[in-house]
């Protein structure tokens, strides 16, 4: 087997190398070693690919090449034993099946009205003048409307708790210096809650504990009325004909609300640094806004050109997503011209992918108007990742990114505190930005002259 180029720099030197630059990282990587390139861990080669002919063969070659949910094992911890991520073959795309009902059709539509006034709630408590940070408060919104679609929960003592819960845990995502120091002395010990895994399993184990509470009380309602994923799923029958298990209910509820909370709030960041970090992007952005006149209802919203090409573009230049989930080679195959032996793990590098110039010319620009002009198939933009294990909310993420971007635009004044570039912040998986996006609030917007009234039609 001849395996593609790749530095020979032991694997812990390359994790802390990516982790102090992740994007000059992985600039480097691929300018140096290409489309493909190989990492060695312990005696498994990991290949990184960047081509969009190399990624379609590894997605739809589904006999050689398998997504097995044995490769995500080291997010088990956070996500369950039986969460959607763990699960297999005929299991996976069972359950798949029953996520993905809550995020499309009518379902979808009837959360927008909820999402603009939640925003508008929110956004609308900042004090004028006076400065804040974009990333908690949008994560703000975005935890609640997960927690609200995927468990029905908007209020309430267990939401709050829940809310609470999620929250502490994706703020150990994103460590400090001193949480670093104290996880490299102490390591993946459980020292109890003075250490930082071990407050992290402590935090886990009370959400779990909760989570399954809910389950067990929602199961015995019995009630069909509810129209969230929680009720899907303990009225949903497997691959068998039974019922699910309190527990396999409660892992399957934790991937889509980390994805609603964390990737979902990490985006919209970004996306309000880069629109008032250019004025031109968001003098546009706002006649487009306007145009829709004073009833701005959810779907005219999502259909708006520029504010699509707004969005692909924030997901484009830093996803949130650097990776596709990783595959395994079962059996010998040949990609991009390189033999590869069965126990080879394939993954789809997004960010590179994202950064090709003969793909995306200026790809450090922030540039929307790319994608009105071309339409990029599925293998060259794929923020979401893609095949068996493309993200089951990802047409539902780009709808609560639109609705919460355009009520907040619509709506208020804002601008950035500081004119230096914001710079990405890795943690486990997710690129955030490093200062979280400070902003300060100068008021209620004026359009058309006149402050004009937020209205969303129902559904």
């Amino acid at each position: 087997m001849q395996l593609p180029p790749g530095p020979k720099t032991p694997s812990w030197l390359i994790g802390l190398q990516f982790e102090a630059d992740p994007f000059g990282y992985m600039d480097r990587f691929s300018k140096r070693y290409g489309d493909m390139v190989t990492l060695m861990f312990d005696s498994t080669p990991i290949i990184y690919v960047s081509n969009p002919s190399g990624i379609k063969e590894i997605f739809t070659n589904t006999k050689e090449i398998v997504a097995k949910g044995d490769l995500n094992r080291a997010f088990a911890l956070g996500t369950g034993e039986k969460g959607v991520l763990q699960l297999d073959g005929l299991i996976h795309k069972n359950r798949r099946k029953i996520l993905m009902q809550t995020f499309h059709g009518a379902r979808m539509q009837a959360c927008g009205k909820h999402i603009c006034e939640l925003t508008e709630k929110i956004i609308g408590q900042k004090k004028v003048g006076k400065p804040f940070i974009a990333y908690p408060t949008i994560e703000d919104i975005t935890l609640k409307v997960g927690i609200k679609v995927v468990m029905g929960l908007d209020k309430g003592e267990h939401h709050e708790k829940i809310k609470h819960l999620f929250t502490s845990i994706l703020r150990l995502n994103v460590q400090s210096p001193i949480d670093k120091i104290l996880l490299t002395i102490f390591g993946e010990r459980d020292l109890g809650q003075w250490s930082p895994h071990g407050y992290n399993l402590y935090l886990l184990q009370q959400l779990f504990q909760l989570l399954l509470s809910e389950v067990e009380e929602r199961r015995k309602q019995a009630d069909f009325s509810h129209a969230d994923m929680l009720t899907d799923l303990i009225f949903a029958e497997d691959e068998t004909g039974q019922p699910l298990s309190n527990e396999e209910v409660r892992d399957l509820l934790l991937s889509p609300i980390y994805a609603a909370g964390d990737a979902s709030g990490t985006a919209i960041a970004w996306a309000l640094y880069w629109i008032h970090r250019l004025p031109s992007v968001r003098s546009r952005l706002l006649s487009e806004l306007d145009s829709l006149g004073d009833n701005l209802d959810p779907m005219s919203i999502f259909a708006l050109p520029y504010l699509n090409a707004v969005c692909n573009e924030v997901l484009r230049i830093y996803p949130t997503q650097l990776f596709a989930f990783p595959r395994l080679v079962e059996s010998t195959v040949e990609v991009m011209g390189y033999k590869l032996n069965p126990g080879t793990v394939l993954i789809a590098n997004i960010y590179s992918t994202h950064q090709r110039e003969d793909l995306y010319p200026q790809p450090k620009e922030f540039q929307p108007e790319r994608f009105l002009e071309k339409q990029f198939s599925p293998y060259e933009f794929l923020p979401f990742g893609g095949g068996s294990r493309v993200c089951i909310g990802a047409s539902f993420a780009l709808f609560e990114m639109k609705l919460i971007l355009a009520t907040i635009l619509s709506r208020y004044e804002l601008e950035l505190v500081s004119k230096r570039p914001e710079r990405p912040k890795y943690g486990d998986l997710i690129c955030y930005p490093a200062s979280g996006v400070k902003m300060v609030m100068h008021g209620r917007r004026q359009h058309q002259g006149q402050s004009q009234p937020f209205v969303v039609s129902s559904f």
